[in-house]
């Protein structure tokens, strides 16, 4: 907490070439979704950075958003925590325990005062604020208190930025959300069960680059990764266009790799990155691996109705989004019947012409 060195200093002084450094802002500006001209801003803003305080809570959560940054590949979880950030306080990463843990956070909070990073993951027991406590303080206590002097704070997962899994019906411990908790402070919400993790490491690189948040959409995540739904870039997108779809996880559009919409997928109204950024260093993402989305991005997706079932109007917008969303393509084969009478009527149109 004390090292204020900027990051240039830190790079440098590990060994890191000048070549290594560049290479690094490229694949930052890349992930960032900015020209390529940037890339020497960018390594301007990182040489100058000084590392911003970052304190992590977690409160009604799996452990899975935690589990997902350490496998953030690009950057690596190794040179967020070492090198762009500071990493003051986390349940599950850090050595310290007991009143060793408490004093880290209350030391960074007094230090940093003002200008550190509040990352918060699980949701706030607001019906039953003594059902999860940590070192004897309610969730609900410790977020008040931690965000009070915090630059701005990251609602990462689903379960803190929309209530997530805790929030479902009939929601016993009153589970809410970050932002309903907290309302004068700066709040990204970065959705998923769990979030990709290269949109973690992504938005703290973009604060870190920039010392500002991304541009938003309505429900506060980045446009950047939130901008397009699944569906916009889906690699089985022609076939939806056509109105090929599987009608079972094993029949023969199955294994040709139809649209997996009659088997429930969401991703027609699902906003997120996944058919592009991908899991596991970029390697596949469920509709890939042969599974429809879930929708798990989206508030309130587990009282949706089936995982199984196509997405129905009432349950997951308007009419007016559920065509539009479908406009491109059939919906329950629209799309392939269209087609066909258009080819009809042209035909007769030819054949009508000839004959006269």
């Amino acid at each position: 907490m004390g090292d204020k060195r900027s990051l240039g200093d830190l790079l440098f002084s590990q060994g890191v070439s000048r070549r290594g450094f560049m290479k690094y802002c490229a694949t930052l500006t890349s992930l960032m979704a900015l020209p390529p001209a940037m890339i020497s801003r960018v390594a301007m803003a990182l040489e100058q950075a000084r590392r911003p305080s970052v304190i992590w809570l977690s409160f009604q959560e799996c452990t899975g958003c935690t589990e997902s940054l350490t496998r953030a590949h690009a950057p690596t979880i190794e040179s967020l925590i070492f090198d762009a950030i500071s990493l003051d306080y986390h349940h599950t990463l850090q050595a310290a325990a007991g009143d060793a843990a408490e004093s880290a956070r209350l030391s960074a909070m007094q230090e940093n005062k003002g200008s550190y990073l509040l990352v918060v993951d699980g949701s706030i027991p607001l019906g039953n604020a003594g059902f999860s406590t940590i070192a004897g303080v309610s969730n609900v206590d410790m977020l008040r208190e931690t965000a009070k002097d915090a630059a701005a704070i990251i609602a990462v997962g689903s379960c803190a930025a929309f209530g997530g899994l805790p929030h479902a019906k009939p929601n016993p411990t009153g589970a809410v959300s970050v932002e309903e908790v907290i309302t004068d402070k700066p709040i990204i919400n970065i959705p998923g069960c769990p979030p990709i993790p290269i949109v973690i490491s992504g938005v703290l690189a973009h604060y870190l680059t920039f010392g500002t948040i991304p541009e938003l959409d309505s429900l506060k995540r980045p446009i950047v990764f939130y901008g397009q739904t699944i569906h916009d870039r889906c690699y089985r997108r022609p076939f939806y266009d056509k109105g090929q779809y599987a009608e079972t996880f094993d029949d023969e559009g199955a294994r040709k790799g139809w649209c997996l919409y009659k088997l429930g997928c969401k991703g027609p109204l699902t906003y997120n990155a996944c058919a592009t950024l991908k899991w596991n260093a970029g390697t596949s993402f469920p509709i890939g691996s042969g599974h429809g989305c879930l929708g798990c991005s989206e508030p309130n997706f587990w009282d949706k109705g089936s995982f199984y079932a196509p997405v129905s109007v009432g349950q997951w917008g308007s009419r007016e989004a559920l065509f539009a969303a479908a406009a491109g393509g059939a919906v329950l084969g629209l799309g392939s019947a269209l087609a066909v009478h258009r080819r009809q009527k042209k035909a007769a149109r030819e054949e009508k012409e000839s004959a006269s």
